[in-house]
């Protein structure tokens, strides 16, 4: 891929947009205006930036619960994610699914997923209702290292194979599933290895490097649209926080994290293009979070008496 310098700009602004609104929302979550999970995307955030620029408009996006980055990426407004961390009506799931199911069906951005690998299921029946429909869509589905220790891992892409469906499947493997680290969950620690015997193309991707991300999606994405089937993409990252702000941290040791931080996707872009104006996307950057900050403080709480509208009960639709 030829990445001219407003692409490189972008990916750059990109990635510092989904690494300073983490770190307020760290910063919220011990004022306790944030409550409830909170997994952040520090670290992999080339991985979200690099595959949303492969993307149309009309293609869908699944993802795990860590999925701030991968939305904000996508272009889900910073104000409307914010508010939903609040639990804000203003927010984009109406303040009702928090940090783990952001959603915005005019991104086609469907949502965070609590169940590790649920995603994978429900990727491939929105991809084969586009394949039956005639439409020229790609889905593509983020999961994590541990979803691919899932029954639904196997069945998702043994079935995407069998009826050739346009998916590009995205494992952002950061080696950790929750505390547990992957030479003791996995047999085999290759995943594109795993992928490639269900007869999928399957490859593996630098994950803390956003203009390879991106190659090998517009790649796989080309290739897909023109009917390739399924794509495999296994991009090894790693977080550089907490699994999640309950997370003691015992299972891995401070000099590892270090030692993967001098590969930190900003650091990456930023040796690699000093023309990078670092100063001016802070300030920019500043100003939007700021601005999302404002909007969720100001934003309104769902009135009672509408908690039990979009629920299904046994009497119908309340």
């Amino acid at each position: 891929m030829k990445t001219d310098s407003d692409i490189v700009h972008k990916f750059y602004r990109d990635m510092l947009l989904i690494r300073r609104f983490e770190e307020k929302c760290v910063e919220m979550y011990s004022r306790e205006k944030i409550r409830g999970f909170l997994h952040l995307y520090i670290g992999e955030e080339a991985i979200g930036v690099g595959v949303m620029h492969a993307l149309a408009p009309d293609d869908a996006v699944l993802a795990t619960y860590r999925e701030h980055g991968q939305a904000l990426a996508r272009g889900v407004h910073p104000n409307r994610i914010m508010a939903e961390m609040y639990g804000k009506l203003e927010g984009c799931s109406r303040g009702r699914g928090g940090s783990m199911h952001i959603f915005d069906a005019e991104k086609r951005f469907y949502g965070g997923s609590a169940i590790v690998a649920g995603a994978l299921p429900v990727a491939v029946g929105m991809a084969l209702a586009d394949k039956m429909m005639k439409r020229n869509r790609v889905t593509v589905c983020f999961f994590g290292d541990g979803a691919a220790a899932e029954g639904e891992f196997h069945e998702s892409l043994n079935l995407a194979a069998l009826w050739h469906l346009p998916i590009l499947f995205i494992c952002e493997n950061n080696l950790y599933a929750m505390g547990t680290a992957i030479e003791f969950s996995h047999s085999e620690t290759n995943l594109a290895k795993k992928a490639s015997c269900y007869r999928i193309e399957s490859h593996q991707v630098d994950g803390m490097d956003v203009e390879a991300v991106a190659e090998a999606s517009e790649s796989a994405v080309e290739k897909i649209r023109d009917g390739a089937g399924p794509i495999f993409l296994e991009c090894l990252t790693y977080r550089f926080r907490a699994h999640s702000m309950f997370d003691a941290e015992l299972y891995r040791s401070k000099s590892e994290v270090d030692e993967w931080k001098k590969r930190d996707p900003l650091l990456v872009l930023q040796q690699r293009y000093p023309s990078i104006n670092i100063e001016k996307y802070e300030h920019e950057i500043t100003i939007t979070i700021d601005e999302a900050l404002n909007f969720a403080e100001n934003g309104t709480l769902e009135p009672r008496d509408d908690l039990t509208k979009f629920v299904y009960t046994q009497g119908g639709v309340q």
